[in-house]
């Protein structure tokens, strides 16, 4: 797939959360909603983690990855970004880290379903999840759950970030431009972080662990399954430690050696990544065009007209079908 290339400013000027820029969901106004969807109905929903990122990072870090690219995103294509989903699901080996926070799956996808049940009844019906800190085995979970309950015509995406990055995020030895391999508040995730929020770097106080897993290298995949091994980092249990016994300083990696510099490829290809998804979905299905109802659904056609058309336009709201969670 042939992937046009745009102008980045590096570092972005980020931080839009607060700012009357008309960006975000959570600073527009209805009148402003309502115009914006006559324009474009893609909403992008930036999602992280709260996460011991050691000193060099902050605890959002995974967090503002994902929206500081969002919000390239959002400037270059004139699509809303949602507020970020902050708190989220970890695998077990997480668990007792100081400063991590993690959500129960269940919790956590009914969550994703009750925020996509709200979008669509808002008539934002083209969603794009874009995610740093994996939930990869959750997310698509969620995403499918809430089409089996609601059976309504939508398009809902998830972007596992490093995946787009891939060989952007890789050591030397595997064509990419990093010291060492890809894992957690590393080297090369932190070169990223310092690349898209310098305002909140500290590479001063940077740290280094050793990774280390009980098989050998070659079995489970690294941070962002970016090495494609035949087992993903997440689908397993007993090839580590706790995190809180083996890495307690929360660096799994050499943050030490991280270089914001050599992350502007990774940083550049995923921001062109989501802009080609984002004019392809348009192209395909207009502003206000869904795919086909009848090729999407098998509930009663007034029922779904009903629904589709929504609470502005003489309809009915999303919620009779059926409460998400």
């Amino acid at each position: 797939m042939d992937i046009p290339r745009n102008e980045w400013k590096l570092p972005p000027e980020g931080g839009h959360m607060d700012k009357d820029h008309q960006i975000y969901l959570s600073t527009m106004n209805s009148k402003q909603v309502k115009e914006r969807l006559e324009k474009n109905d893609v909403i992008l929903i930036p999602m992280g983690s709260m996460e011991n990122h050691g000193q060099s990072g902050p605890v959002g870090q995974d967090v503002f990855i994902s929206t500081r690219i969002c919000e390239m995103v959002a400037q270059k294509t004139g699509c809303t970004l949602s507020p970020p989903i902050y708190y989220g699901s970890h695998p077990g080996y997480h668990l007792g880290q100081f400063l991590n926070f993690p959500v129960p799956d269940e919790a956590f996808c009914a969550y994703l379903r009750a925020i996509m049940t709200g979008l669509w009844n808002s008539y934002f019906r083209k969603m794009i999840f874009v995610s740093l800190h994996g939930q990869e085995y959750s997310t698509p979970v969620a995403m499918q759950e809430w089409y089996k309950k609601y059976q309504v015509p939508a398009m809902i995406f998830y972007v596992d970030v490093p995946r787009v990055m891939a060989e952007t995020l890789k050591d030397t030895k595997n064509g990419g431009p990093f010291n060492n391999p890809m894992q957690h508040a590393c080297e090369a995730e932190q070169s990223v972080y310092g690349n898209l929020a310098p305002d909140m770097y500290h590479p001063e106080i940077a740290e280094n662990t050793d990774p280390k897993g009980y098989l050998p290298y070659g079995h489970v995949d690294r941070g962002g399954d970016i090495y494609m091994y035949p087992i993903p980092g997440h689908c397993q249990v007993g090839n580590c430690g706790l995190e809180v016994v083996n890495f307690p300083e929360g660096t799994v990696g050499h943050a030490k050696e991280a270089d914001p510099q050599k992350a502007v490829p990774a940083v550049n290809r995923v921001a062109d990544y989501l802009v080609k998804l984002h004019n392809d979905i348009l192209e395909k299905f207009p502003v206000g065009k869904l795919p086909p109802t009848r090729e999407m659904s098998q509930r009663d056609s007034a029922e779904l007209e009903a629904v589709m058309k929504g609470v502005l336009k003489g309809g009915r709201h999303i919620y009779t079908l059926g409460w998400p969670c």
